[in-house]
């Protein structure tokens, strides 16, 4: 039986009571995909589709929001939410089916506030890492759904739950998960086995959390974590979470992309509400590290709002503003070197990079793209109308050549491969 703080063993469960195999390199296993750069890694894809689009494998009705999946093993895991019962909920499915294996389930008055749901889980081949809308992050186990720990930001770091709810998605590695907290600490560490804290990095500047999310980087030859914030990007020692380096920049109201090392001593920074963007370069010296400038974008240049750039090829991709909502082929300088002016306007419509192609998704329409990833100019290879309505702006995930996406009430798999 269900209960309000449990898990429910589904349909087929017996059939996953061993060990699930851990994660792969076809997996889709956290936001933004194996290596945190929404990349992925299959081939094979279609570059043309058929009249009335790929085929659509299945449908599941969602709640209001923008929650993404992750692939793991053959199946997909994401958010959701009852708004009859009050409850916040993590779906297991089968990546084939789309049936349910197992529900997570906690009562969570949640009310709309811009749609409900709009994080991604952390998935290797034992643990789920959720964070939910407020701010509570749950380890599930990935055969069963049962909660094995549970960590309340607000009680235990002070956090403060930003506007709109929490944005953030776990990272998960080998031996831990690591999340930004805001409050007493900007970032922790946390053994992913029984919760226990690794490290912390004390917040003495009183950072609040963002909506964006931690990412891995090397940078002038050592292992970090970069996060953005309202008072710009910064950087994480990965080995004991001392903090390395700040650059003072300031965002307006909220920040959801998050930081990206173009290279080893390079880090891209964009936000919404006119905030510009910014590249910094990080080096080290003077006993420590040291920031710089190397472009700073004001608001009548370019930014993006909602997503985070892919750096390919040596340049950014992205769906952003100077004029709302073009696919954008940016350099390293900044510089824009084509876009989907006159051909196609995204809205704040999320993307992902395949076999060379960018499967970009109209924000307002549901409209989905196929764009040869190339730095010459815009070319578009197919389109199909596969999902309907507004704010679809929820990430994908691809795996075994079937990708998952949302609008803002259901969530369809299609086969991007063929047979």
């Amino acid at each position: 039986m269900l209960t309000r703080r449990g898990w429910l063993a589904g349909l087929g469960l017996h059939k996953v009571a061993g060990l699930l195999p851990a994660a792969t390199a076809a997996d889709w296993p956290q936001f933004r995909g194996p290596n945190r750069d929404n990349i992925s890694r299959e081939t094979g894809l279609l570059r043309q589709w058929p009249a009335k689009g790929p085929k659509v494998l299945w449908t599941v009705p969602v709640a209001q929001g923008y929650a993404g999946a992750a692939i793991v093993a053959g199946r997909v895991y994401h958010h959701d939410y009852d708004e009859q019962k009050s409850d916040w909920r993590v779906h297991c499915r089968h990546l084939a089916t789309g049936k349910e294996i197992w529900r997570f389930a906690e009562n969570r008055p949640i009310r709309p506030n811009h749609a409900i749901t709009r994080t991604v889980p952390a998935v290797d081949g034992r643990y789920v890492i959720s964070l939910d809308p407020k701010c509570v992050l749950h380890c599930l186990d990935a055969r069963s759904g049962k909660e094995l720990w549970r960590k309340n930001l607000v009680s235990e770091y002070q956090t403060a739950i930003p506007p709109w709810y929490n944005g953030q998605c776990p990272l998960i590695e080998k031996d831990r998960v690591v999340i930004a907290t805001g409050g007493a600490a900007i970032m922790v560490a946390l053994d992913k086995a029984a919760g226990k804290e690794i490290w912390r990095t004390p917040n003495p500047g009183k950072l609040l959390l963002s909506h964006a999310s931690v990412m891995p980087a090397i940078l002038g030859g050592v292992r970090q974590y970069l996060y953005g914030t309202l008072n710009g990007p910064l950087g994480v020692s990965a080995a004991d979470g001392k903090l390395l380096w700040q650059f003072p920049r300031k965002f307006n109201v909220a920040v959801a992309p998050s930081p990206v090392a173009v290279d080893g001593e390079r880090v891209f920074m964009t936000a919404s509400y006119d905030a510009g963007s910014v590249m910094v370069r990080v080096r080290p010296g003077g006993g420590g590290f040291q920031t710089e400038a190397v472009f700073d974008m004001k608001k009548n240049e370019w930014n993006s709002e909602v997503h985070t750039p892919i750096v390919h090829k040596g340049h950014f991709f992205a769906v952003g503003k100077k004029k709302r909502g073009l696919f954008t082929c940016l350099n390293f300088d900044g510089k824009t070197v084509w876009d989907s002016d006159g051909k196609a306007s995204f809205e704040l419509g999320s993307y992902l990079l395949a076999d060379n192609m960018f499967f970009v998704l109209e924000g307002g329409t549901g409209l989905l793209r196929l764009i040869e990833a190339n730095t010459t100019g815009y070319k578009e290879l197919a389109k199909a109308q596969v999902l309907n309505g507004q704010d679809v702006w929820g990430p994908m995930a691809l795996s075994d050549g079937k990708l998952v996406l949302r609008d803002l009430t259901k969530m369809v798999c299609i086969d991007v491969r063929g047979a």
